[in-house]
């Protein structure tokens, strides 16, 4: 039982040591989303917002690994003769991102994959003689790849611990399956710009 117990308290003290090196934030910002492929190329993106956490580990000075989880609002947007369509997907996106660091200098170069969660799907259309709103039975998760650039603002600064990022990640895999408005070969891209605290 002894044993037990010292085993249970070095894992909890690695676990809480581990954490004590994790850098939390939250962030936020705009997302320019659209979506990719030939039934789609004619339409607009949907501009939307992203929101959430963030933690970054630094294995050393120029190399960290940065992971979040962020609702984010994605879709498109189309406008033909007085008709206005409008597709939502909302995801809860998991990015896990290497970054490095250029010198001191504060910039970032972050690239890696991203797992998205799909939380809501809806399809509108507006202006015609029959109103819609349905489910556009989109894919429960999507997968992209990505990058960006990032900012954080030097210890000792009166904006110490803000942060500054533009990214832009690519859908891998389809966002619909046996889907007849919009066809199978669709996937997701998104330019996201964020602004972000660390605590």
């Amino acid at each position: 039982m002894k044993k037990l117990l010292f085993t249970i308290a070095l894992a909890v003290s690695a676990i809480t040591v581990q954490a004590q090196e994790i850098d939390f934030g939250v962030k936020g910002g705009v997302n320019f989303a659209k979506l990719q492929g030939d039934s789609v190329e004619d339409t607009d993106g949907r501009t939307g917002f992203h929101v959430g956490l963030t933690g970054e580990y630094m294995f050393n000075s120029s190399f960290g690994l940065q992971a979040e989880a962020v609702y984010s609002q994605q879709g498109l947007q189309s406008e033909a003769n007085g008709v206005e369509s409008k597709l939502k997907l909302d995801y809860i996106n998991i990015p896990i991102l290497a970054k490095f660091y250029i010198a001191d200098s504060g910039f970032s170069i972050e690239a890696g994959p991203q797992f998205g969660i799909l939380v809501n799907d809806e399809f509108t259309q507006e202006g015609g003689l029959v109103d819609i709103e349905q489910d556009a039975d989109a894919e429960e998760l999507d997968l992209s790849a990505g990058g960006g650039f990032a900012y954080k603002f030097k210890e000792g600064t009166s904006l110490e611990g803000f942060m500054i990022s533009a990214r832009y990640m690519i859908g891998l895999n389809n966002v619909f399956e046996d889907n007849d408005t919009f066809g199978d070969d669709i996937t997701n891209s998104n330019l996201q710009l964020s602004i972000g605290y660390k605590f």
